[in-house]
């Protein structure tokens, strides 16, 4: 008893501290509506198990022959069972009413749906029923049926073993003998059970329109002339042989119900396998093109729309691939607005710039955002500096890691298309405490996707805070603390609160810490995917939240989408494999399947507080209304959401992932085309990726204008392959995918731009390189290689970065900054060179302004971001311009001669970098050797110079 009861009590403080913290949160309902629909649904599956379950042993026991002859054995059968026959006949139904209440309980959605559906306005093609009956009745009936067929059984399996172990039924030779109460029993179950199959057996008509077969999803020429009309025939045979069953209850022969079954065995075989398969193979097969045509239409039509695909505007685009000098002047705007940082690479260097302390720290991947600076629109690639408890070492106790070190600080921007002339970023927010450009707000991230397990914050007002805010003074040897003052946890203001966390948490220093007092609050489950998916389960989210400054805070933006896996003729793809690419690893074993997807809702997490705010982003998803009538009071109209909230909600990069992948073979509209599979497209590699292990090249944010679009917008997009392999594959691009994912910045309005996709289709006579080809070609590039291996001197390595791919100049524009790193623990990448492409040309310069001046003969017509960056002939260590001059003159008139300065410049350049590494390490024998470099190529420089 005792035992039982410390269970009882575990199980009721993990319950309690989930009511403390969706309360906290103001989303108890939805913890609420959870339990009160799950424990309803499992007494309702307890019931419908264990009640029929105990009926059908009392019925076959009750009516056993009093005075059958049994056999020795089942006489010692029965003298074992007796002693326990009375809990044997409850306690089996209550086992079976568990199992069967669990696995109720587990289908809440299902049921709560199917209660609140709507409708979609819009009917299937073969049943003209609305799509609402596929989404929420279909699931809910082959739910209910499937449960019942079940219990039927179950029921039958324990008559059937009661009876024979009490003599209703008795095998004597060859002959079995059944006595009229067990074989009314046995009649009217197998008769249930039967009508039970007829029904399913009906409703499999309408399941075709969601199966997969060999060409499509969805039912095609045999499913509708053969397989539908086979199953309403198997359905009618079904219901007869029930009948039959009943009859043999009465009149107490078992003939007709055999022959009957019989039927029911031989019809499905000729009926619902062999008639379908003869269809198919003589009238279909021959023919296919032809008779399959209006099913492959139906296909297409209802997998774009399922996807978000229905509107999408196709544009024809001549891709020259020429470089005629003047070309970028009509892009001036996005050539401008080129990132040249990548966000996939920087991380190190703003944790060698901005980290400050060995307990903050920042994400492998950054984000890309933007924000008005000076009036103009600038892409940022933004983070936000985090907890990182491990650099604590010996001073991670107790005490620290939960009261002490709480939070981290404030939020690193940078510029995404300029560098400063040695290489590194050029923030735009930046320092601690926070300076820079941003507005004004909270900088302390008491929420993020690195926060500790839990911390306990507050204190009574007066008292000394001791929450680490962040180090001050000129070497960061002081500290600032604080008190946190918002509302983001259950607080643990009376004894029985610090006991439930204590046992939550597994630490008794929760419940005797003097540091906890009447105002503390504990934080937990402070990762913002995490909260928005408890409070919001019928959500999937997106594998990306980002921080953004939103009105004096900072909001963590979560996208969420309603799935399904039930739109009829739409196809369906795994969610998992359809995101995986260099910057979202594949998911093993990953059961995902989905044919419906809408990005509904827009969620933000309050960095200091925790506070979720959920947003109905599309208030036309029928799914989203359904959950909108489940928990009505949860989520608000877009209309609240303010413009500063507005200008940073982007388009959702797993959403974009799904409609490529979908598109790669749906781009295609007309059913013939499709079924002979003559223009399958495919997503590139990442050109970057180790060949050992190639990924799929992401999508990327930029400014950019679409040809389609009258001004530049913030856009994603992602490139088209030919879908081949091996010795046919061709690395040419086929199609441009980008969408406007700028949503504005009014009050509660989205922009009308917003969410259009734009498919640029390239000519097929028109060659233009796709990612790997170009890739290929920057590597293959003698001059590109020789400077390549200039910078790889000094055990530096260099760093490709993410490939752009830009549709100006008339044709697709390449940009790709390298990076060098020298090696050292504290070394990180240092932006030096940019690699561009148009056509078959390249070049390779210090920054993308001069790159594409010489990539366009010249003069490229318009200027990039880095225009201000110093070329790589900087003076180096020791050596000052002439007065007046801002970099040296190294022009001898010489074409050879200046070459080779170029080189020995960018090998000084080189040695200046290594041996501040070296200094930084206290590496003083790589120092040496770096200084030696220098010393020998400032040496070969005078000689050429004659100075």
């Amino acid at each position: 008893m005792i035992a039982g009861l410390v269970i009882i009590f575990f199980v009721f403080a993990g319950l309690y501290a989930d009511v403390l913290w969706f309360d906290q949160l103001g989303f108890l309902s939805v913890l609420t509506t959870q339990w009160f629909a799950g424990a309803g649904l499992f007494v309702i599956g307890f019931v419908a198990m264990a009640v029929p379950v105990w009926v059908s042993i009392q019925i076959a026991y009750r009516l056993r022959p009093v005075y059958a002859k049994l056999n020795s054995q089942l006489d010692r059968y029965q003298q074992v069972i007796e002693p326990l026959r009375r809990l044997a006949m409850f306690g089996i139904p209550a086992l079976l009413g568990l199992f069967a209440g669990v696995a109720a309980a587990t289908r809440w959605q299902v049921v709560l749906m199917w209660l609140n559906r709507t409708e979609t306005g819009r009917v299937d093609p073969q049943f003209k029923f609305d799509i609402s009956f596929y989404l929420f009745d279909l699931p809910f009936f082959q739910s209910v049926l499937g449960f019942a067929s079940a219990v039927v059984l179950i029921s039958a399996l324990v008559a059937a073993a009661t009876s024979y172990l009490y003599g209703s039924i008795r095998v004597s030779g060859r002959e079995v003998i059944v006595s009229k109460a067990a074989r009314v029993q046995i009649a009217v179950t197998a008769s249930l059970y039967l009508l039970l199959q007829a029904a399913s057996i009906w409703l499999e008509q309408y399941s075709t329109l969601t199966n997969a077969n060999d060409l499509i999803t969805g039912a095609g020429y045999t499913d509708v002339n053969a397989t539908i009309p086979g199953r309403a025939i198997l359905a009618g045979i079904a219901a007869v042989v029930a009948i039959l069953f009943l009859v043999t209850a009465v009149v107490g022969r078992w003939r007709l119900p055999i022959v009957g079954t019989a039927l029911l065995i031989v019809s499905s075989l000729l009926v619902g396998s062999l008639y379908p398969w003869v269809v198919q193979r003589f009238q279909v097969d021959p023919s296919a093109k032809t008779l399959e045509e209006p099913y492959i239409q139906r296909n297409i039509d209802l997998t774009r729309d399922a996807y978000g695909l229905a509107d999408i505007e196709e544009i024809p685009y001549n891709a020259s691939t020429t470089a005629e000098p003047g070309a970028l002047r009509a892009d001036a705007e996005t050539t401008a607005n080129i990132r040249i940082l990548d966000p996939a690479l920087v991380s190190d260097a703003f944790s060698q710039l901005e980290q400050f302390k060995q307990y903050y720290q920042f994400p492998q991947n950054l984000d890309v955002d933007r924000y008005t600076i000076d009036g103009k629109s600038q892409d940022t690639v933004v983070t936000v500096r985090d907890l990182k408890l491990e650099g604590l070492n010996a001073g991670n106790t107790w005490v620290n890691s939960t009261v002490v070190y709480t939070h981290g600080y404030g939020v690193v921007a940078a510029y995404g298309n300029q560098r400063s002339a040695d290489g590194q970023p050029v923030f735009l927010e930046s320092g601690i405490p926070t300076t820079g450009s941003l507005p004004e707000y909270e900088p302390r991230i008491y929420f993020g996707e690195t926060s500790p397990p839990y911390s306990i914050v507050g204190a009574p007002e007066g008292s000394k805070p001791v929450e680490l805010d962040y180090p001050s003074g000129t070497d960061g040897a002081q500290q600032t603390y604080t008190t946190f003052t918002g509302d983001g946890g259950p607080k643990l203001d009376n004894a029985f609160n610090k006991l439930i966390y204590a046992l939550k948490f597994q630490s008794e220093q929760i419940f005797l810490a003097n540091a906890v007092n009447e105002k503390s609050q504990i934080l937990y489950d402070r990762d913002p995917v995490t909260r928005v998916q408890k409070v919001a389960p019928y959500l999937t989210l997106d594998s990306d939240a980002y921080p953004s400054v939103v009105d004096g805070k900072v909001k963590w933006i979560v996208d969420g989408y309603t799935t399904s896996a039930s739109y009829p003729y739409s196809t369906s793809v795994g969610l998992s494999d359809a995101i995986a690419d260099t910057e979202t690893p594949p998911q093993p074993f990953a059961l995902d399947q989905i044919n419906y997807m809408r990005n509904s809702v827009k969620a933000t997490v309050d960095a200091y507080d925790g506070s979720v705010t959920l947003y109905a982003w599309d208030d036309e998803d029928p799914l989203l209304k359904t959950w909108q009538k489940i928990f009505p009071t949860t989520i608000k109209p877009m209309t609240e959401m303010s413009g500063d909230l507005m200008s940073h909600v982007r388009y959702p990069a797993d959403l974009f992932k799904v409609q490529r992948k979908v598109l790669g073979k749906y781009h295609v509209t007309d059913p013939g085309s499709f079924y002979s599979v003559d223009d399958a497209w495919t997503t590139p590699n990442d050109p970057v990726s180790p060949s050992t292990n190639t990924t799929l090249q992401p999508p990327y944010y930029l400014t950019m204008q679409v040809p389609g679009q009258e001004s530049p917008s913030f856009s994603l997009y992602s490139t088209f392959i030919p879908d081949a392999s091996g010795a046919t594959s061709r690395n040419v691009l086929t199609g441009y995918l980008a969408v406007d994912a700028d949503a504005g910045s009014t009050d509660g309005k989205r922009s009308e731009g917003y969410g259009k996709l734009r498919l640029l289709n390239l000519p097929e006579d028109v060659t233009v390189p796709g990612p790997g080809q170009v890739q290929a070609k920057f590597n293959a590039d003698p001059t590109v290689s020789t400077q390549l291996n200039l910078l790889k001197q000094g055990q530096s390595k260099v760093l490709n970065g993410n490939l752009l791919t830009l549709p100006v100049g008339g044709g697709l524009l390449y940009v790709q900054p390298v990076y060098v790193q020298s090696t050292g623990e504290t070394s990180y990448p240092l932006l030096q060179k940019v690699l561009v492409a148009f056509g078959d040309q390249i070049a390779f310069e210090d920054t993308l302004d001069k790159a594409l001046d010489v990539l366009f003969g010249g003069d490229s017509g318009a200027n990039a971001g880095d225009t201000s960056v110093p070329p790589s002939e900087t003076p180096v260590e020791g050596e000052a311009p002439a007065e007046g001059d801002t970099t040296p003159s190294t022009s001898t008139g010489d074409p050879a001669t200046d070459a080779q300065l170029k080189s020995l410049l960018a090998e000084a350049k080189i040695a200046v970098t290594d041996k501040q590494a070296a200094l930084t390490t206290g590496d003083f024998t790589a120092y040496g050797a770096a200084d030696k470099k220098l010393n020998d190529a400032v040496a070969k420089m005078l000689v050429l110079l004659d100075q």
